[in-house]
């Protein structure tokens, strides 16, 4: 546990990519089987305990210090595994000796739930201050110690001196503490097998096209198709089997079984296809996609009703074609695979599933002001693919582009603001902002909220508004403030829907401070009516 530990300190110290995979690498190297790979499953977030949540820890904690100065110290602190570790007692007698990773997962796997509060407490007194913060943030999840899946596999091919892609073949057939894969990276064994069959394979993404580059890119070469405001899936489906994975290949089949069944009692069906999962617009037709907000309402579900199926319906619209009756398509060009997914899916025609159109084009300014009608067609943007492209893992830079649509701005004005957590604990960073409407009595106007963000500024940014919210505040209902209406935030967001659940019946998706508009009197901000004619059809 203690080497997990520096591992752990080490990666939150040390912002460079580089630094981190050497980090990474020589933990593995030098760290016997199982604990390294327990280690790697900590990291890529393959590894959670059930039974261990984060109310126990604050439990725990507030049975041996005081509970009122712990939840002051959470509150500037920001981070349960920190506050914790940090202001946990020493023990009155002589601890133990420090758990091994291996053996910290192997019993909180097997203990029952009212084991759990005796092994913490005896594991959190055996431990430094940074064993302990490394072992809660273990049993809490969320390392948030910089690092991403991707990464570390990239670390666990330097180990072997293979390419990652190599990794991301098979990893998603392997399970913690990943044994095969170690002996196969270190010499003692073959290569384990790529998984079968309805399983997922490491998917194909896209670089944010830069429209400068635009000037070297030879439109000939590419092919348009647009980028559909879902969720990106791919559907494997193989002896008699259908499963559908999300972008990071977790099942999420259990949520859309009106998708999966209409599937299985087509026929069989042996292919795996890379598309956008949607939900059709009630009363539009079976295909024709409802806005993100609707298809919101079905993800991260565990099941999903009746009513829910009958009033978002979902759909694939498919973009390539992978595997063909076992076949394996990813080597071969774009163009080859398209013509393929085409004569598939006019051979098998399975319900609830289309193909994304490409989009006809002669040049790039032909392309740009088809893009602009994007918003109004309910759509992302665009996808620009080479015709001779290959399907390869990951996100190599050249072949796919994703060309997104301009985002929607609107001058708002500040209404609350809240402290954030962490770093940000002594700024007032989190901010609620709001648009001018005629007020309920018919005379003059007021501001209802629209929104809320908490990024899209800089360092400075946030001091400069810190001090602005200290300065003008009004009122304060807890740890919210209310400031004069005053201050003109320009936001930007990818789109507006309607909803029940706000007062001003909208909703943005993803709001940013875009700008201060330091130089705006409030009376000029603009209205809710803005929003309202932004709304996606």
């Amino acid at each position: 546990m203690k080497d997990f530990a520096r591992l752990l300190d080490a990666l939150v110290f040390t912002p460079q990519r580089n630094a981190k995979l050497r980090l990474i690498e020589d933990y593995v190297r030098h760290t016997p089987d199982p604990d390294r790979g327990h280690a790697v499953a900590a990291l890529t977030g393959d590894l959670s305990f059930a039974r261990a949540k984060p109310a126990l820890v604050r439990a725990l904690v507030e049975a041996r210090v005081d509970a009122e100065l712990f939840r002051w110290s959470y509150d500037y602190v920001g981070d349960l595994a920190e506050t914790a570790a940090l202001i946990w007692p020493d023990p009155a007698g002589a601890a133990g000796p420090p758990p091994a990773l291996s053996a910290v997962v192997a019993r909180l796997h097997a203990a029952g739930r009212t084991e759990i509060p005796g092994l913490l407490a005896q594991w959190l007194d055996g431990l430094d201050a940074t064993g302990r913060w490394a072992l809660l943030k273990l049993i809490t999840g969320g390392l948030r110690v910089g690092v991403s899946a991707g990464l570390v596999r990239a670390a666990l091919a330097r180990l072997g001196g293979v390419e990652p892609a190599a990794i991301e073949e098979v990893w998603h057939g392997l399970q913690p503490p990943y044994r095969a894969l170690f002996q196969w990276l270190e010499g003692r064994a073959p290569a384990p097998l790529p998984a079968r069959g309805a399983s997922f394979r490491p998917m194909m993404l896209a670089h944010a096209l830069d429209e400068a580059e635009l000037a070297a890119m030879d439109p000939a070469e590419f092919r348009a198709e647009w980028k559909w405001d879902g969720a990106r899936v791919q559907l494997a489906a193989a002896g008699g089997t259908i499963r559908l994975y999300s972008r990071t290949g977790d099942e999420i089949g259990a949520a859309f079984p009106d998708l999966v069944d209409a599937l299985a009692a087509s026929g069989p069906l042996d292919a795996t296809l890379d598309g956008e999962l949607l939900v059709a617009r009630p009363g539009a037709g079976d295909l024709a996609p409802a806005p993100f907000a609707e298809l919101q309402q079905r993800l991260n579900r565990k099941a999903v009703g009746a009513k829910m199926m009958r009033d978002r319906p979902a759909f694939l619209r498919a973009y390539d074609l992978l595997f063909e009756a076992g076949e394996d398509l990813r080597s071969f060009a774009f163009d080859v695979r398209r013509t393929r997914l085409e004569a598939w899916h006019l051979r098998e025609r399975p319900p609830r599933v289309d193909l994304s159109p490409l989009v006809a084009f002669g040049d790039w300014d032909e392309l740009k002001a088809l893009r602009a009608r994007a918003r109004a067609d309910g759509i992302e943007g665009l996808m620009l693919k080479r015709g001779d492209s290959a399907y390869v893992a990951g996100r190599p830079k050249g072949p796919w582009f994703k060309w997104k649509r301009g985002p929607l701005t609107v001058d708002t004005v500040l209404m609350y603001a809240q402290r954030g957590h962490g770093k940000r604990s002594s700024f007032y960073s989190d901010y609620t902002f709001g648009c001018w409407r005629p007020s309920a009595s018919g005379e003059g106007r007021e501001l209802v909220p629209v929104g809320k963000a908490y990024f899209g500024f800089t360092d400075a940014e946030l001091a400069e508004l810190d001090r602005w919210v200290r300065a003008h505040t009004t009122n304060r209902f807890g740890p919210v403030r209310e400031v004069e209406p005053a201050l003109v935030l320009e936001i930007a967001c990818d789109s507006v829907q309607r909803s029940t659940r706000h007062k001003s019946g909208i909703a943005m998706r993803f709001p940013r401070v875009s700008r201060i508009r330091w130089d705006k009197p409030a009376g000029e901000a603009d209205e809710v009516a803005t929003l309202e004619r932004a709304l996606e059809s």
